[in-house]
């Protein structure tokens, strides 16, 4: 609470009470979205999990049999988890704008100044933006004790909007390794890559073998 937003008179007791609910509120709020993010994190390990596993077996049957269909088996699910993990990512990332609001309000409100320095709390998603700034790897800088709301996308019309909704599909922890199944198939069909069991390192066939994915060569 700032000195300028005080009021004198029998008033204050109030006033201050109705804001530490208010901020009490906002901590709630903001730690509940925390875990709801954090739940996320679980499902896009469990879609990836799931797309890996599928590829890895259809590819491996794919050198096994000398088949292309196979690839594209391996093709079509990299495809289909990825779109699946870019959509979960989307609706995980709609959290983080009012996570960041509510980190605005509190510094507007709660934060205290002493010997120069500011603190602040919550911070969670503000302190994780300008985490580079110390190490000179950001290009953009921003004060790092007072946080920034998320800009309106509303001025960048529809493409802009498109864009920045398929953005997270291109993000390298979401694309990978989806995108590598994707290849495996053109691959195959332009003669680049003979699919042979023998083309399969040794420790491929002997740790994918007894998991029922590949049957070791003999």
């Amino acid at each position: 609470m700032n000195d300028g937003d005080r009021i004198d008179g029998p008033e204050e007791a109030s006033w201050v009470g109705d804001l530490t609910r208010l901020h009490d509120d906002l901590l709630s709020e903001y730690y509940r979205l925390v875990d709801l993010v954090v739940g996320f994190d679980q499902r896009l390990l469990t879609i990836k999990g799931w797309g890996v596993t599928l590829s890895l077996a259809s590819i491996g049957f794919g050198f096994q049999q000398s088949h292309y269909g196979l690839f594209l088996v391996a093709a079509l699910s990299g495809l289909a988890f990825w779109l699946v993990e870019a959509l979960t990512k989307i609706h995980q990332m709609r959290f983080y704008p009012r996570m960041r609001n509510i980190e605005v309000i509190c510094f507007d409100r709660f934060h205290v100044e002493s010997g120069g320095l500011v603190a602040s709390s919550p911070l969670i998603d503000w302190s994780w933006k300008v985490a580079f700034q110390p190490y000179g790897w950001s290009g953009t800088e921003s004060d790092p004790d007072r946080p920034q709301p998320y800009l309106p996308h509303a001025a960048a019309g529809s493409v802009g909007r498109l864009s920045r909704s398929t953005r997270a599909m291109w993000y390298p922890h979401v694309a990978l390794p989806h995108v590598i199944a994707l290849s495996g198939y053109p691959l195959d069909r332009t003669g680049l890559v003979k699919p042979q069991v023998s083309d399969l390192p040794s420790h491929f066939l002997t740790c994918a073998g007894p998991l029922g994915w590949i049957p070791p060569s003999h």
